[in-house]
């Protein structure tokens, strides 16, 4: 029936885990726990390896970091039922039906999509406070909104796939580091025709980023989508949506030139304001865009 597929790093997984075991043994149907570690600390490791004898649960740990994408892909190659459930680590289970609402929703030609919310009240240390206002404001949607835009709005963090679409698709290797294999995937499903169906079913993304690392991913993504574009693939966001539009008025030299000598300044404010501007982080992200397409 159902393969619950976790990729670990440097993440303490027993919250989920137990709360998945409670979920999957009152729902009663065939389901198995997957987690892979890719090469964390060995503090969390030695937390983890509790689950290595525990019935329903596979524990296996590489010996390399693998990246994001392959080990979601060495994940369903692992899995033995024809539904895949993919879920992010760092995250907290906040619907009581959590598993039956996916249960309920199988159809074995369209994947479904949870969705991702955040605690309402913004964290203590004002150093996460970046991450915090942007899953906030751009990552946490309503179903409804998100099934208006079902493509745009799929993201890796909470998602079940029946296992030959994903094996017909899988992810793209070649992205080993932060940002938009997610993308490429939804792009890829897109492509297909492949539906997904947004459902009112999300985790609580629990693992914020500083503000300066959660600009370094964020630089990050930046830089994979721009090879994905230079290698031909498709990946459509509003960032490239934005930097095509001004190519075909040729202002990308001129808006690049006037960006750039800002970036000091939105770097500050992001990194310093008790009330981030999440404008000045896309104008920090199109600069850095434009500078990527041109190298």
């Amino acid at each position: 029936m159902l393969s619950i597929l976790i990729p670990i790093y440097n993440c303490d997984v027993s919250h989920l885990v137990g709360e998945l075991r409670r979920q999957a043994e009152t729902l009663g149907v065939h389901c198995e726990i997957c987690l892979l570690d890719d090469a964390s600390e060995a503090s969390f490791q030695i937390c983890n390896r509790q689950w290595t004898q525990k019935i329903n649960i596979r524990y296996e740990e590489l010996p390399q970091n693998i990246g994001r994408a392959a080990i979601r892909n060495r994940l369903g190659s692992m899995a033995k039922f024809e539904y895949l459930l993919f879920m992010d680590c760092d995250s907290g289970i906040v619907v009581p039906n959590y598993l039956e609402t996916y249960v309920a929703h199988l159809q074995a030609d369209r994947l479904l999509y949870g969705g991702r919310t955040y605690l309402s009240k913004p964290p203590a240390d004002p150093q996460y406070l970046l991450h915090w206002h942007y899953g906030r404001q751009r990552e946490q949607q309503d179903f409804t909104a998100r099934q208006a835009e079902p493509y745009h709005a799929f993201m890796t963090n909470n998602f079940l796939i029946p296992r030959e679409i994903f094996q017909s698709i899988a992810f793209d290797e070649q992205i080993r580091t932060y940002g938009h294999e997610d993308t490429l995937f939804g792009a890829e499903l897109a492509r297909k025709g492949i539906e997904i169906l947004h459902l009112n079913n999300p985790l609580l993304h629990l693992g914020l980023e500083t503000n300066s690392v959660f600009l370094e991913k964020t630089a990050t993504a930046v830089q994979n989508l721009a090879l994905l574009h230079q290698n031909g693939k498709s990946a459509s966001t509003r960032l490239s949506q934005t930097y095509n539009k001004l190519r075909k008025m040729r202002l990308v030299q001129a808006v690049g030139l006037a960006l750039q000598p800002l970036r000091p300044f939105w770097i500050s404010q992001l990194t310093q304001s008790s009330r981030p501007n999440l404008r000045y982080l896309d104008l920090y992200k199109l600069s850095l865009y434009i500078e990527a397409m041109r190298s």
